[in-house]
């Protein structure tokens, strides 16, 4: 029975290991961005804001229900009743013998406040609108930059890659010329000191690689198991000089959906006090009500109108605090404003300085010299045209340039998304 239970397990996790087969997915960028905005979860959450905000307008919009009571019921008869004159029933047995009030009312907002509250309630809709956007703008920025680091790491791969196959073919050519005693081993052991310590960078890249793979997939609702690879593009970036400082501070007013919503903010608590202001106004009910023998009339009915006298309360605390949370919120709006320009400011700079660091990098076009250089070094070396110290100390550099241009591309193409985003629209 074991044999069997456990080959039953084997046959269970292969099933698993099937139906959960890794795949390698290759996305361009804007392939990327499409699958986020068709997949992303936190933005399909984040939209069905803006539905429950129609539902309140939905809401604001409905009368109230009509009340309807009935009492001083009956349910039996005294025996000086069955004495006296019979009461005879509404219709057919009903209500015989039995004496009953009934009342319907109907409450009437008055001062048009349902027209207010809806207003009001139209205000909140676009603030969640607003809301969704300002979401979508920050998880753009995120999936952008995440795809700029993947598309780093892979090439940083590839150069260590390169530059780790060069070593092994050096240590195993060093290794055969010790064994031969043709060379001292101090040498072979400083080769293997740079493999080791070149696995351990690969190991650690590795490692960043696997967590932009799990935000990556975590923001494109990609299944764990995949891979993600990014198709590099040569994409062209904008000179900084085409892009006018003072034009985007005005534009920014009016892209940014955190501005828009400090200032939806001001015209939510705008409608709120003169919702507030309206709430003084007492609200009618209006009642119609009937009442079977208990009055000197056999069949009475009666109308009234009811509300409340405004003498003690006339709303002033909400109303107070309407007006608070009207000039609280200008204040807030500023802030925005003022915070969205420095954030401009500073990333603008920051895109500057870093593409004329990027356009003087590719001028000097030492990117394949570096590379050829590495095949010559690693050939001069097995040859003993140069020594262990300048193999070495060449590799370091070829490792730092590398990374170097590298990064710099990386920080050109983030630094642009984030002027984008402080701008809060896409700079054509």
């Amino acid at each position: 029975m074991r044999k069997y239970g456990l080959l039953f397990v084997c046959i269970f996790i292969t099933s698993i290991t099937f139906a959960q087969t890794a795949e390698v997915i290759r996305l361009t960028q804007l392939q990327a961005e499409a699958l986020f905005l068709r997949q992303n979860l936190q933005l399909l959450a984040e939209k069905m804001n803006i539905d429950a905000a129609e539902a309140s307008i939905v809401q604001a919009k409905l009368w109230d229900n009509p009340n309807f009571s009935l009492g001083d019921v009956n349910l039996w008869s005294t025996k000086s009743q069955r004495e006296q004159e019979q009461i005879p029933a509404l219709f057919g047995k009903f209500a015989k013998n039995t004496e009953f009030t009934m009342e319907l009312s109907q409450l009437i907002k008055t001062a048009r406040k349902r027209g207010k509250l809806i207003n009001r309630e139209k205000v909140s809709k676009e603030i969640a609108v607003q809301e969704f956007e300002e979401t979508l703008r920050g998880l753009k920025l995120e999936v952008r930059k995440s795809l700029q680091e993947i598309l780093y790491l892979q090439s940083y791969q590839k150069i260590l890659s390169h530059q780790q196959e060069a070593l092994s073919r050096l240590v195993a050519a060093y290794k055969n010329q010790v064994a031969q005693g043709n060379i001292a081993k101090k040498d072979l052991i400083r080769l293997q000191s740079s493999q080791l310590e070149l696995n351990g960078e690969i190991y650690e890249v590795k490692n960043n690689f696997n967590e932009q793979q799990k935000i990556i997939k975590s923001l494109l609702n990609i299944p764990p198991v995949n891979t993600v690879e990014i198709i590099e593009e040569n994409n062209e970036v904008k000179n900084p000089d085409d892009i006018l400082l003072p034009k985007i501070l005005e534009e920014a007013s009016e892209s940014r959906p955190d501005i828009k919503i400090a200032n939806l903010q001001i015209d939510y608590f705008d409608k709120d006090l003169i919702y507030e202001k309206s709430q003084k106004v007492p609200d009618l009910t209006f009642a119609v009500n009937y009442d079977r023998i208990s009055a000197p009339w056999k069949d009475f009915i009666g109308f009234g109108v009811s509300f409340d006298l405004p003498f003690l309360n006339r709303n002033q605390g909400n109303i107070k605090i309407a007006q608070v949370n009207k000039e609280q919120s200008k204040y807030q709006a500023q802030q925005v404003v003022n915070t969205a320009q420095q954030e401009i400011s500073e990333a603008y700079n920051n895109y500057s300085a870093t593409y004329h660091l990027f356009k003087d990098i590719q001028k000097e076009n030492i990117s394949d010299d570096l590379d050829s250089m590495l095949d010559a070094y690693t050939r001069n070396l097995m040859s003993r045209n140069i020594s262990m110290l300048e193999f070495i100390d060449f590799i370091e550099a070829y490792k730092t340039n590398k990374e170097t241009l590298l990064n710099t591309r990386k920080n050109l193409y983030t630094q642009f998304e984030e002027l984008q985003y402080t701008v809060g629209k896409e700079i054509r």
